[in-house]
């Protein structure tokens, strides 16, 4: 099952890469500039996450997908990687078919020369994990000198 959390953070990372929410008449579009603020996520990306997570969410997709928010929400779907792309794809619990990955319509992508989508960055752990890696090579020059 997907947590409201991996759903926000599938959307996210498809946002990254111009994949937009839209609604299922087509009236609404949402892609937030910017999706990051901070070491969280935006304002702007924070109230499409409450539109489309809403009461309402069985009316809004991500592009390319079949499954509304509600599906996802439901119980039913888990994300997984992708084979071709290892973004992040929604596959359902209740039967063996998938849906397609919303990367099926990228034609650049997969790109190996970009960086891959991420999640928020939490400075101070990531600012720590660096400095415990050039301790950690500075320890091994010293035993192999």
């Amino acid at each position: 099952m997907a947590s409201p959390s991996q759903v926000k953070i599938y959307l996210a990372q498809w946002f990254q890469l111009g994949k937009r929410v839209v609604s299922q008449d087509g009236q609404n579009r949402y892609l937030p500039t910017p999706i990051f603020a901070g070491e969280g996520y935006s304002s702007e990306f924070e109230w499409i996450w409450s539109q489309v997570s809403s009461h309402h969410a069985d009316r809004f997709y991500l592009e390319g997908t079949d499954q509304s928010i509600a599906d996802l929400l439901s119980g039913y779907w888990q994300i997984e990687s992708c084979a071709r792309c290892q973004m992040p794809v929604p596959t359902c619990q209740a039967h063996w078919s998938c849906g397609i990955c919303p990367c099926s319509d990228l034609t650049t992508w997969p790109n190996e020369s970009l960086p891959k989508p991420r999640s928020p960055i939490q400075t101070r752990n990531y600012l720590r994990d660096i400095c415990t890696r050039l301790e950690q090579s500075e320890s091994l020059e010293t035993v192999v000198s």
